[in-house]
């Protein structure tokens, strides 16, 4: 029997760095990555912007957007790795419903550290005001799902040899 593909989704709040890890991970497996902020509708970064925290209505096409891709890239027999927040386990439910081999690597920050990680970017449409907004939407990664859960201020290359150890004995 073939292995289903692995979409790893990197998960976590804002300021986690999901995208420098999920970039890195997808260069070390080979995989496509898709950075989820890029598909969001206008309108999700338009309120983000002004300091309006998102609600799952108008989190919905967004999150779809990217069912869509891991159901794709499943399909395809490529996999790849996806850098999303994934904040509720419902989200979550909907990835693995859209390809069988989605796995999460959990980012986990402290809200010090994500506030100001946050604070410090420039030209990103997520003002530092939400993070609070995150932690209060975020329900962990649970023991139940397939994937890790790593400590966000580690280094991240070591973060990616972790995964990719842990993607591989997964499979």
């Amino acid at each position: 029997m073939t292995p289903v593909p692995t979409v790893v989704v990197v998960m976590g709040v804002s300021g986690s760095g999901k995208s420098t890890v999920g970039l890195l991970l997808a260069r070390r497996l080979g995989v496509p990555f898709l950075e989820a902020d890029d598909v969001h509708p206008a309108a999700n970064r338009a309120k983000m912007a002004a300091g309006r925290p998102l609600d799952d209505e108008d989190r919905r096409p967004w999150l779809l957007a990217v069912a869509e891709w891991i159901r794709e890239a499943t399909d395809a027999g490529r996999g790849g790795v996806v850098a999303c927040s994934a904040l509720r386990y419902a989200y979550r439910d909907l990835f693995r419903e859209a390809g069988a081999g989605t796995w999460f690597l959990y980012l986990a920050l402290d809200r010090t550290t994500a506030g100001r990680r946050v604070a410090g970017r420039v030209g990103h449409f997520m003002p530092a005001r939400l993070v609070d907004s995150q932690y209060a939407t975020l329900e962990p990664l649970r023991p139940d799902e397939p994937g890790l859960t790593v400590a966000a201020v580690a280094d991240p290359q070591t973060i990616v040899e972790r995964a990719v150890r842990a993607v591989r004995a997964a499979r």
